[in-house]
C-alpha cells in the first residue's frame, strides 16, 4: 500500500506544483506592485496601440482582411483606417473599443491585449494547454479530498461508530 501511496503523492506533487507556482508569482507581483492605485497605472491607451501594431505585423494577414474578418465576427463593419487609427499614435482620439477584443484575438491569433488587461487586474491569462493542465491539477486536488472523505468514513464504519 505505501509503494502505490508514493507514486500518487509523486503525480499529485507535480500538479500541485503549478498551483504552488502560481500563488509564488502572485505573492511576488503583490510585494512588487506597490500602491494599489499608482498614478497612471492604467492609462494604457499607448501600450494598447502598440501591442495591437505589433499583433498585426505577426499576423499573416493583411490589415485589410483582419478588418474583413473582425467585420465578419462582430456584424458590424470595421474598415482598415479604423484599424490604422487604433495604432496610430497621432490618434489619440481613436481608441480601440474593448468590445472587439475577442474578435481581434480570434483573427490575429494574438492574445497580447488580453494579457495587459489580466496583469493590470492582478490575474493571469492562461489559454490552451496550460489551462487543461490547470484544470487537470484541481481535478486531482478534489479526487484525493474524496479520497480522504471516503477513508475518514470507512474507518468511522470499521470502528463501528
Amino acid at each position: 500500500m505505501s509503494k502505490t501511496r508514493t507514486k500518487i503523492d509523486s503525480a499529485r506533487q507535480m500538479d500541485l506544483d503549478v498551483f504552488g507556482l502560481i500563488r509564488e508569482v502572485s505573492q511576488r507581483q503583490a510585494e512588487t506592485a506597490g500602491p494599489l492605485v499608482e498614478s497612471g497605472k492604467f492609462n494604457i491607451d499607448i501600450r494598447l496601440r502598440e501591442l495591437l501594431s505589433a499583433a498585426l505585423k505577426r499576423s499573416h494577414l493583411s490589415r485589410y482582411e483582419v478588418a474583413g474578418k473582425m467585420s465578419e465576427l462582430m456584424g458590424v463593419e470595421i474598415t482598415k483606417a479604423q484599424l490604422d487609427s487604433w495604432t496610430a499614435e497621432s490618434k489619440e482620439c481613436h481608441r480601440f473599443p474593448f468590445a472587439y477584443a475577442a474578435a481581434f484575438c480570434a483573427v490575429t491569433g494574438d492574445r497580447s491585449i488580453l494579457r495587459l488587461v489580466a496583469d493590470l487586474c492582478g490575474g493571469y491569462f492562461i489559454d490552451g494547454e496550460d489551462a487543461l493542465r490547470l484544470e487537470l491539477g484541481k481535478i486531482e486536488e478534489e479526487k484525493e479530498h474524496i479520497a480522504e472523505r471516503e477513508t475518514a468514513i470507512r474507518e468511522f464504519l470499521r470502528k463501528g461508530h
